[in-house]
Order: C-alpha cells, then structure tokens, then sequence
C-alpha cells in the first residue's frame, strides 16, 4: 500500500513540472529588419566608367560668328570700305588715289547705283577690289518685312553678278540696322558674313577732309574695319594724306574678306591680384550719341 501511495505521489509532481517548464521557455530573439539603404547594390565598375564618361562629355562646338565689327589680328593689318557707290565721279578719283597707293578696298556698292553705273563698278572689280553688298536703295531692313528684304538683296546680288561676274559673299546693312533674326536667315540663305565697322569718322556729316583724316587715325588700331564713304567730295579728298599717315603709323591694307582671313583667337590673360580697395572717384556721366553711318 505504501508503494502505492509513493507511485502516485511521483505522478502528481511530474504533472506539475510539466507545465511550469513550458510556462518559462523563452521565447526566439527577434530579428533586426534590414533598411533598404543596406539592401542596395553597391555600384559596380560599369557603373562609374558611364557616369565618368558622361561628366567628360564635351559641350557643342561653338557655331562661328556671322557678324564682323572689326578682327582680332596678329600684324597690323586693316580694311577701308566705302559705301553708298558707285560714284560718276568720286569713286573713279578714289579708284586713282588706290592706284597709287597700291592698295586694295572694300566697296559697299547700292544695287541702283550699279545699275546706273556699271562701267566704273566693274573697273573696280577688275583692279582687284572687292565688292559686296549694301541693298538695293538703302532702306531701313529693320522695319521691313522678310520678303521686301529679300528683294532688296537679291536684286542687288543679280546686279552685281552681271556687271562683275561674281556674287558677293559680304553685306552691310544701311544705318547698320538689322535684326538677330535676320542677320541668320539673309546669312543661311544669300551664305553672306555680316560687316559692320569699329572706325567711323562720320563723313556722312561732310565735317571736312581734317576732321575726317584725324578721326580715322585716332580710332584705327590693328584689325579694324573703317568706314567711309565715296559719294562726299571731303571724303575723297581726306584720303591721300589719311592713307600716307596710315601707312606711316605701319598699317597694311587688305580687303574684308582677307582680314577675316587673318583673324586669330584671342588669348585670356591671366587675371591680376586684386589691389587694396580704394575708394573711387566718381566718373563725369557721358551721353553716347548714335550715327546713321554705313
């Protein structure tokens, strides 16, 4: 009988460790989520070669200029234009003075002109001056529309081509007027540089040939492009003395389009070191005053 009771007295303690055993198993750890930032793919080789690659892409070339104030050179070189001809009379005198300086121009010939003297356009042309355009009557292309520009220098280009058998391949707009927009439409369709100037001793004003000659020195430096014209007598007369003096000063004279020939790239100069800031005197204001040359 006592064995008995032991027997079940061992079963009732069993039956109680049991559950206490279950009771205060620990539960499993629980594991830290991985952030997207530490899932990412590292960057492989290829990777870096593209986006180095991109980085030294190299920026579009420049498209060249179309217009011309004047030409950065290397010699002192320069070219005189006259506009507004052909004279009756001035421009065969100019034609002479040119004749014996040995020297070659740029004339700006207005299709009428041409029309009405061709005899004295084509002697230019055969002397070996050059002849570009300056319209047909000399308008305001500014304020006229594409169709009327067009006829201007298409009118003027026919012209030019029959009394010299050449087109032109350089135009002058009148007052120097002309739009952005237009500057790249007359150049994509007539192929024509664009030619303004840097030197204008304003002989449309007929100030005399010493103020004439005297403003073309003072302003002329290498690689200028001056303008005149051959239709005032005081003009034609300033020119022996201005081409001397010129000449004297070590000037070369070439045509337009043999000094845009010549151009060369401008080299950056290296920057200064900033100097001790000073206080400045104030400038006297000035009032610039515009020219309806060319």
């Amino acid at each position: 009988m006592a064995n008995y009771r032991l027997l079940l007295c061992c079963a009732a303690t069993l039956s109680f460790t049991v559950p206490l055993t279950a009771q205060f198993t620990p539960a499993p750890k629980r594991v830290k989520p991985v952030h997207s930032t530490e899932a990412a793919p590292r960057p492989t080789a290829s990777s870096n070669v593209q986006t180095e690659a991109a980085s030294k892409t190299p920026a579009p070339p420049k498209e060249p200029p179309i217009t011309f104030n004047s030409v950065h050179v290397d010699s002192p070189y320069i070219a005189m234009t006259f506009d507004d001809g052909p004279s009756a009379t001035l421009t065969p005198k100019l034609l002479d003075i040119l004749a014996a300086h040995h020297m070659k121009v740029t004339f700006f010939v207005l299709g009428e002109m041409v029309a009405e003297h061709p005899e004295i356009l084509a002697r230019a042309a055969q002397e070996g001056h050059e002849i570009a355009s300056h319209s047909w009557s000399h308008p305001n292309l500014a304020k006229m529309s594409q169709e009327s520009v067009r006829s201007q220098l298409q009118r003027t280009d026919d012209e030019i081509k029959n009394t010299t058998g050449k087109r032109p391949t350089l135009f002058r707009p009148p007052y120097g007027s002309i739009t952005e927009r237009q500057k790249r439409w007359i150049h994509d369709e007539f192929g024509y540089d664009i030619i303004l100037w840097d030197v204008d001793p304003l002989d449309w004003k007929r100030p005399g040939p010493a103020v004439v000659r005297n403003r073309i020195l003072k302003e002329t430096r290498a690689g200028s492009i001056v303008l005149s014209h051959d239709i005032h007598p005081g003009t034609i007369e300033a020119m022996p003395s201005t081409f001397d003096e010129l000449e004297a000063k070590g000037f070369k004279f070439v045509t337009v389009s043999e000094l845009l020939g010549m151009a060369t790239p401008v080299t950056p100069h290296p920057k200064a070191e900033p100097a001790e800031k000073t206080p400045a005197k104030a400038a006297p204001s000035a009032v610039p005053t515009s020219s309806p040359g060319g």
